[in-house]
């Protein structure tokens, strides 16, 4: 309870600005949570997954093919499944329709992390809009308190609360965008990796047929 009242306090002494500030870090937290959850459910076994369909599409065998990316779950089995449909279509030009879905996938993946790069930019931005306005009222005290350096002082270091609270925000917010940004970095390269293997196959088929 003294933890809590003293945090009341110190939010009170950075002024209005910390209700922006504190918006901020409650963004961060909310997307934090979302992310992970959503990273965790897209998530594909890639190590079981590639060696359980690569044999399948050597053998052609689409539906066993299908029923593992079905049974894998997961971004890049949804890629997968459908580099495979077009497969059993004949569509041309399948590398295109790869492409597009990828994009689709890569997309889901990298939704709401700008919002993190930007509270990163804005957090200490407004920390110091803060501090600013508290050093105006400050100076405006030691005006009418002539012979007071004590109020002067007392204000700025008031007002520098919430140039520590933005930037702690800040801090917090590009720990969490680095996060998600290395977990985007290694689903992209596992969903590259899928349209390649995919793509390869499209080649020997090919030329298969040509022989």
């Amino acid at each position: 309870m003294d933890f809590l009242t003293a945090c009341f306090v110190v939010f009170q002494k950075g002024g209005p600005v910390m209700v922006l500030i504190l918006l901020c870090s409650l963004i961060v937290a909310a997307i934090g949570v979302e992310r992970y959850l959503y990273y965790k459910a897209v998530k594909t076994d890639m190590a079981g997954f590639i060696d359980k369909l690569t044999p399948a599409l050597e053998r052609r065998e689409w539906e066993a093919a299908l029923e593992i990316c079905w049974q894998t779950g997961g971004v890049v089995a949804t890629v997968a499944t459908k580099g495979i449909q077009c497969f059993q279509r004949d569509v041309y030009h399948i590398e295109s329709v790869l492409e597009g879905e990828a994009a689709v996938a890569v997309a889901g993946l990298r939704e709401n992390l700008s919002h993190l790069d930007t509270i990163v930019t804005i957090a200490p931005l407004l920390g110091l809009l803060g501090t600013v306005i508290g050093m105006i009222g400050s100076f405006s005290v030691m005006n009418v308190k002539t012979g007071q350096p004590l109020a002067i002082t007392g204000g700025v270091g008031e007002a520098l609360v919430a140039t520590a609270s933005g930037l702690c925000v800040a801090i917090l917010a590009m720990g969490v965008y680095s996060y998600f940004n290395h977990r985007l970095d290694r689903m992209i390269t596992q969903v590259e990796r899928i349209c390649t293997l995919l793509i390869e196959q499209v080649k020997r088929e090919k030329d298969h047929e040509i022989a």
